[in-house]
């Protein structure tokens, strides 16, 4: 798939898995187990889907998963699975390696979407991708220094600090263009100025969720996460974007569905639904 002069491509980084009824807040397990299966912990499976753009020499890399630092503790928390996926491992399958990535786009900060910006190397925290430029709201950089008590636990900095002793953590401000093809749609529901990536050109529009919308089951309006800050917010925002993307037939990536990529939306009587559904470009 091509949007403007970038080749688009999926990754799986791995799986981890949350607790069900935190993934779903306020609606009852009835309406969402069938198309989200719980283990015996009451943990539904996540992806950590990431986007890659090239253009050229330009690799653009968008958000970086769990990363691999996990205590044996911890991997047992998240059930976490990176067996058979990692980023090193597809970005192998396109012949390319960390140190070729130019820029990595952060939607936030929370360690399931920037664990793997660094890694440890000599028993030292380093930035993953030794060649790349670190992009990040600095408002959600403010928030993550210092969290509140509900959401201290998912601000990890061992994963971000590393950046900015480096040198290499970059700050936007707002929503602004980053080129042509990519720009940065702020919202706040989830947590404070979470970036979504917006990539479009004369034909397509791609909208790299985040955790606005984290599966297709989240599509309707109050399926709000019991992680969200500000769930009002997030309804608002929710409403906002979708009316946006049914309008104009924009693609939504999902960065946590564990089987499908993207698909569209669409309004019926009853609400906001998916609508086609896509494994893969």
């Amino acid at each position: 798939m091509k949007i403007g002069k970038y080749q688009i491509y999926l990754l799986n980084s791995g799986y981890f898995a949350l607790d069900g009824g935190a993934m779903f807040g306020i609606i009852p397990k009835p309406l969402w187990e069938k198309t989200n299966p719980t283990d015996t912990s009451n943990r539904i499976k996540l992806a950590t889907r990431n986007l890659l753009l090239v253009a050229g020499k330009r690799k653009i890399l968008v958000d970086t998963g769990m990363g691999e630092k996990w205590d044996e503790k911890s991997n047992s928390i998240y059930d976490i699975h990176q067996e058979s996926f990692s980023i090193k491992s597809e970005l192998k399958k396109l012949d390319l390696n960390e140190s070729e990535i130019t820029d990595v786009l952060l939607t936030h900060l929370h360690f399931d979407h920037t664990g793997g910006s660094t890694k440890l190397e000599n028993g030292k925290l380093v930035p993953a991708f030794p060649n790349a430029k670190y992009f990040v709201q600095k408002k959600n950089y403010d928030w993550a220094i210092s969290p509140s008590e509900k959401d201290r636990g998912s601000y990890i900095k061992d994963n971000f600090i590393p950046l900015m002793n480096e040198g290499v953590l970059n700050f936007v401000e707002g929503e602004t263009f980053f080129d042509d093809e990519i720009q940065f749609s702020i919202v706040n529901g989830h947590t404070f100025s979470q970036q979504l990536i917006k990539l479009s050109d004369s034909s397509n529009t791609f909208l790299f969720c985040g955790d606005l919308f984290p599966t297709t089951s989240h599509i309707p309006i109050p399926y709000v996460m019991g992680y969200d800050l500000q769930p009002l917010v997030t309804i608002d925002e929710r409403k906002k974007i979708l009316n946006k993307a049914v309008e104009e037939n924009w693609k939504l990536i999902f960065e946590h569905d564990p089987v499908t990529s993207f698909g569209t939306a669409t309004k019926t009587e009853k609400g906001f639904k998916i609508n086609e559904k896509f494994s893969g470009f």
